[in-house]
């Protein structure tokens, strides 16, 4: 039964995606609109899988790759609801939508059994470090769907009113995300000191999240320090998202380390 809610709002994720990207092609808003609907349906759906999958763990959902994985889509969505409602960035859903929904289908194609947590994952800052990854991903995911619209919107009309307020979202995003990013960090450390005695200890995710953190910091630099705008940032933004991706994939499945424990820890970004 629980895998029909899930494999539920992977589809309607999906028919989301479609119809929203049809209307913004077409400008028809009436299509758009029912695609956010039919995405709340999916977001309602998803939300209730993993409460339910979380009250019969016995924990947070967040212990190997489906589940890091469905908590990232499920962040992305929460953000996404949060701009379109708060800032009626309607602009944004498309691309935001599709990476929602292309998130969640790596997620379907990992084992999906609930495994008990082995003791060094049993911490205070189990939810607390793997959770602020999981929001800092989908505010990097976010800022490179922004990216994707600035440019698009960029080559079409140069002189369209929005470019700036798309430009501002994308600084915004990734600065939100790096906040989180530092603070999983941070929090992974005094974790890390805990259940192995040692801050750092130069892990391929340690190394990886290390270089995320560097790519968006010099993205600020570039925004704040260098007053940069445009097309330019909003290349970066895009460009840096195949980074954050390997983090949380490649580096799983190419540079297994401390952080692997088998299907346990994978997708924890540290």
């Amino acid at each position: 039964m629980l895998d029909y809610v899930f494999f539920g709002g992977l589809v309607l994720y999906f028919l989301a995606m479609v119809l929203t990207f049809f209307g913004m092609v077409f400008k028809k808003e009436k299509i758009s609109a029912f695609g956010w609907l039919l995405f709340l349906a999916g977001f309602a759906l998803s939300t209730v899988y993993l409460v339910i999958r979380g009250i019969r763990a016995g924990r947070l959902p967040l212990s190997n790759q489906f589940e890091f994985a469905a908590a990232f889509s499920w962040g992305i969505a929460v953000m996404l609801i949060f701009l379109h409602y708060r800032y009626q960035a309607e602009w944004i859903d498309a691309a935001a939508i599709a990476m929602t929904f292309l998130i969640l289908s790596y997620a379907a194609l990992q084992p999906r059994e609930i495994t008990e947590l082995m003791p060094a994952l049993r911490s205070a800052w189990f939810g607390f470090h793997i959770g602020s990854a999981a929001f800092s991903y989908a505010a990097f995911i976010l800022a490179g769907a922004a990216g994707v619209r600035y440019i698009l919107t960029a080559k079409k009309n140069p002189e369209d009113e929005r470019l700036e307020t798309m430009d501002y979202f994308i600084y915004r995003l990734i600065a939100v995300g790096l906040l989180l990013l530092t603070i999983t960090i941070l929090s992974g450390a005094i974790w890390a000191e805990e259940a192995w005695s040692a801050f750092w200890t130069w892990d391929p995710k340690e190394v990886w999240a290390l270089i995320t953190w560097i790519l968006y910091s010099v993205y600020l630099h570039l925004r704040l320090g260098r007053k940069k705008t445009g097309t330019f940032m909003a290349w970066y933004a895009v460009i840096a998202v195949p980074v954050v991706l390997f983090t949380f994939i490649g580096v799983n499945t190419l540079m297994p380390g401390l952080h692997s424990y088998g299907a346990v820890l994978r997708g924890i970004l540290m």
